[in-house]
């Protein structure tokens, strides 16, 4: 089986899909310039999963995070592993520091991260070498992987109403003196007990997701949860060094050209695997929007020299009187997005409709990891849900 490409064209969803109804055996690559990861199959099953050159997902340092081994005996079994080249967790085993069940579950669980830490992966080129199998591996743990990709995509819808609450990276987070909660109405799970016993009115976002041992998505989705539950509350912000000021609204106008770029091209990427690129029904229906400054906004791929140049576009915006450009350009790209959509139900049905939903609800997630307060000031976030809603409600009209 030939499979390969790039993540830009060919979601990571859609990728284990194929390897799943295929019943594939096989090592599948994806990599960036900085990152690697690996995903071992067997008879369409995952097996296995690796990162290659980072310590983010390996094993002795997922053990230490969770409190499951000292330091001094994750250097003795290093060593160990070294000196005899057999696998970490079968050395871990032979010290008789864990059984054997102990490390088929923390595999597991390094498998899901890495896996599942994918489906956020917008570009990254992957390739699949179809009867190869992982070596040096002490045994292997097997996912059902249509199981995994439900998961995924349900993390996705997640983790958008996730970061809509989250605070930015620079705010520091403590316990709340006065939760303004009735005792007999505060539950927590143990994830979120694990989350309260870091946060000490020192630390920030990032400084808990790097010392959680539970992996981003969960240590995220305890402090959303400790939020909403009015646990925990912000109590300053860390001092950064000063810092030459930002034209604040070209940074956001990059926001909306880069994010509603990548969701145009993904629909219209999505609807030509369908139909064939001969074929212009969709293209001759996006021709309305070649007019003005949404002539930026022609679907093609945003990383090729066929993008419209940035700064031309925001000399274009700027030519609107100050006081109507947002709302100018906020309205005709919420009117585009929401009418692609609901055109994409109309020509391929509701099948065709939710991937490319799905596809669409990805690319919010990166401006909102890293705008995340200036894209909540500039109600960007509201203003993707509010069209995506929109178009869902068209369809169950339809649909009746």
């Amino acid at each position: 089986m030939s499979l390969a490409g790039n993540l830009k064209t060919v979601s990571f969803p859609d990728i284990l899909q194929l390897l799943a109804t295929g019943k594939k055996t096989g090592i599948l690559e994806v990599k960036t310039s900085t990152r690697q990861k690996e995903v071992a199959f067997k008879d369409g099953n995952i097996i296995y999963a690796s990162s290659v050159n980072t310590t983010e997902d390996l094993l002795g340092n997922m053990l230490l995070r969770r409190g499951k081994i000292t330091k001094s005996d994750l250097d003795r079994a290093i060593s160990l592993h070294k000196q005899t080249g057999r696998q970490l967790g079968t050395t871990l085993i032979d010290m008789n520091l864990f059984q054997k069940e102990d490390i088929a579950e923390c595999l597991r669980l390094q498998i899901e991260e890495i896996v599942y830490n994918l489906f956020s992966w917008q570009e990254g080129d992957f390739v699949f070498h179809e009867g190869s199998s992982p070596s040096n591996v002490p045994f292997l743990i097997e996912l059902n992987t249509m199981n995994v990709i439900m998961e995924g995509t349900r993390r996705i819808d997640e983790w958008m109403e996730i970061q809509k609450v989250l605070p930015p990276d620079d705010v520091v987070l403590a316990l709340a003196k006065s939760p303004k909660v009735a005792k007999e109405d505060i539950s927590i799970s143990l994830e979120e007990f694990r989350i309260m016993a870091l946060i000490n009115g020192e630390r920030t976002l990032p400084d808990l997701i790097n010392i959680s041992p539970m992996g981003e998505f969960v240590t995220c989705r305890a402090i959303y949860r400790l939020i909403v539950g009015n646990l925990i509350e912000v109590v300053g912000r860390r001092e950064d060094s000063p810092e030459e000021k930002e034209d604040e609204e070209e940074v956001i106008l990059g926001v909306l050209f880069h994010l509603y770029n990548n969701c145009f091209f993904k629909i219209r990427s999505l609807v030509e695997s369908v139909l064939g690129e001969s074929n212009s029904r969709f293209v001759d229906f996006t021709s309305q929007y070649r007019s003005g400054v949404f002539t930026f906004f022609p679907g093609v791929d945003p990383s090729s020299e066929l993008c419209p140049s940035f700064d031309k576009f925001v000399a274009a915006v700027r030519a609107f009187p100050i006081e109507t450009r947002y709302h100018k350009l906020m309205s005709g790209l919420e009117n585009m997005l929401a009418e692609q959509l609901e055109y994409v139900f109309q020509l391929l049905g509701v099948g065709i409709y939710r991937e490319a939903a799905v596809q669409v609800k990805k690319e919010i997630s990166e401006p909102l990891a890293v705008r995340r307060e200036m894209v909540k000031r500039y109600g960007i976030d509201d203003s993707f849900y509010k069209t995506m809603k929109r178009a869902e409600k068209v369809v169950k009209m339809v649909r009746g």
